[in-house]
């Protein structure tokens, strides 16, 4: 028997079995998905493909959401070894220091910035001579920069600090705010995915074991897990755990295998025929994501990407790097990008920009108008939440996902002024040489109402859902793990992935992912947490007052 059943070969996942693994613990991870092996997954380039992949991608959808005018978006997840961080942009973002004292503050107690940062070292191996209080240095997960040779990247951080905002040499550093480079989990010109990063150095030095199958549901016995009943090979059977289940199977997957399991709402789960194990309203709900919209400008040279969009092009570029691993495709072109504050009163960054020198969307499909370039942007911490809820007791069945994107109103002021504030960005100097004219926008969408049907309309997800299972205290009705990441009222059962953050961070996920893998491994190891590391972030001085 295994003593640790990890669910889910994903960003969490991988990092906890290496862990386990490390420490001398026999470790066995389900994984529904296969191999990461190809060119789409491993050329950074490529990222648009994987996640339109049902090879490697769920296939997940929303329901209509109503306030974006009733559009179904898409919610990849990957359902591949190293989970989503094979699917993804591979930008790197730890999240800002109050991001993790906020979730100290709502009772993730342990889980303050000066808790979380000596984790976040010790993961980084990151690229970058120095700073050795703030960055690791000899981690599994390489982070690096791209060269930025194309003039558009630093054209992007120079109309920045001409708008009046800091440069930051380092956002994953002590000071998030400002414009500058982008850090990616590449390495060597591949994705360095948690696959690449820790699953396999795990399942080679410490034995971990892989098994491909569908978790079904967690097998809970007089109160305790006891192991996960799948489907492999067409054939139903429990795994059976000596010690503890671990569950990081995604913010989407993750809730829905503790409803079918009997972990969650009540009636909810009774509607559904599910005996309830424990009742527990927040399983599925507190569902948060980032939203954005592409801004995008027509180039007036011709330096952008698109003269590589085309099918002779991209065999280039493939062929360049299948035999050198260098050229284009060796980065994720996301190499420029900023975190600002939206207004006088925030305190810190809430507004995320990354800068593209191509026009182009996530499914890969380019702009009219050929040579462009484009700047995501939205706010970081929208007040709407939704949930995840089960579709019936079938565990083939795709859960019901509601983000309720844009149901606060005051998401809608945040974005109109993440368009305003981007143009007056592209209005700077910098671009004078670059901007030919706004394609989207575009002309026609100024005032507050035209602006709210341009994001009515091309709101898009940045693929960050989390919060579906959140820690907390133990005497919070609405928290589903405690800070030691124990699923309350269950015994031998924890969750380890997106699922337990309170509340998203700033930028992308897969950092703060991994990180809750790295420390939640030393929480079932029953270590004592790595000694709290207390450095103050870069607070803008005039954040009351000024914007800038």
């Amino acid at each position: 028997m295994t003593d640790y059943v990890i669910v889910g070969a994903g960003s969490a996942g991988c990092a906890m079995a290496y862990r386990l693994g490390e420490a001398g613990k026999s470790v066995l991870v389900i994984e529904h998905g296969g191999s990461d092996a190809g060119p789409f997954i491993q050329m950074p380039a490529a990222l648009s493909y994987p996640m339109n992949m049902p090879v490697y991608d769920w296939g997940l959808k929303t329901e209509p959401e109503p306030n974006l005018g009733n559009r179904v978006l898409a919610t990849p997840r990957g359902k591949v070894i190293g989970g989503s961080s094979s699917i993804n942009g591979m930008v790197y973002v730890r999240g800002h220091a109050h991001d993790f004292d906020h979730w100290a503050e709502q009772g993730a107690q342990g889980w303050g910035f000066a808790d979380v940062l000596p984790y976040f070292k010790r993961m980084e191996n990151w690229q970058v001579p120095g700073d050795v209080d703030w960055r690791g240095h000899d981690g599994p997960l390489h982070v690096t920069r791209g060269p930025r040779s194309n003039p558009l990247f630093n054209a992007f951080i120079e109309a920045g600090r001409q708008a009046g905002y800091p440069v930051t040499d380092d956002y994953n550093g002590a000071q998030q705010e400002g414009f500058g480079p982008m850090e990616a989990t590449i390495w060597k010109g591949r994705r360095w995915s948690a696959a690449n990063a820790y699953l396999r150095p795990a399942m080679k030095k410490f034995g971990v074991k892989l098994t491909r199958a569908l978790a079904l549901r967690v097998v809970v016995e007089n109160g305790r897990a006891v192991g996960v009943e799948v489907s492999r090979n067409g054939q139903r059977e429990v795994i059976r755990a000596g010690r503890e289940v671990i569950l990081a199977a995604s913010s989407i997957n993750t809730p829905k295998l503790l409803m079918l399991s009997g972990i969650g709402p009540g009636a909810h789960l009774a509607e559904h025929g599910i005996p309830v194990i424990a009742d527990r309203p927040g399983v599925g709900a507190n569902l948060q994501d980032h939203l954005e919209i592409y801004m995008q400008y027509a180039s007036l040279q011709p330096i952008t990407l698109f003269r590589h969009w085309n099918l002779r092009g991209k065999a280039m570029v493939g062929a360049q790097w299948l035999f050198t691993g260098r050229g284009l495709g060796a980065s994720n072109q996301f190499e420029a990008c900023a975190f600002i504050r939206s207004k006088p009163g925030v305190d810190y960054p809430d507004i995320q920009y990354h800068f593209l020198p191509i026009a182009v969307r996530y499914d890969g499909k380019a702009a009219a108008g050929g040579h462009g370039f484009q700047a995501h942007v939205g706010p970081m911490r929208s007040k709407s939440r939704g949930a995840v809820t089960l579709r019936s007791a079938d565990p083939e069945a795709a859960p019901v996902i509601r983000f309720n994107y844009m149901s606060h109103p005051d998401d809608w002021d945040d974005f109109r002024r993440c368009i305003r504030l981007t143009r007056e960005i592209f209005g700077q100097e910098a671009f004078k040489p670059h901007v030919k004219h706004e394609i989207q926008p575009g002309p026609g969408f100024e005032t507050d109402d035209e602006l709210d049907s341009f994001i009515r309309d091309h709101a898009e997800s940045a693929y960050h859902p989390c919060g579906t299972a959140r820690m907390g205290r133990r005497d919070d009705p609405g928290a589903v793990v405690d800070p030691e990441c124990r699923v309350i009222g269950v015994e031998g059962l924890r969750v380890a992935d997106s699922s337990i953050f309170p509340r998203v961070t700033n930028g992308n996920l897969n950092g703060p992912s991994i990180m809750v893998g790295e420390k939640a491994a030393d929480h079932v190891l029953g270590k004592t947490p790595l000694a709290p590391l207390n450095l103050e972030p870069v607070i803008a001085s005039g954040w009351r007052v000024s914007q800038r």
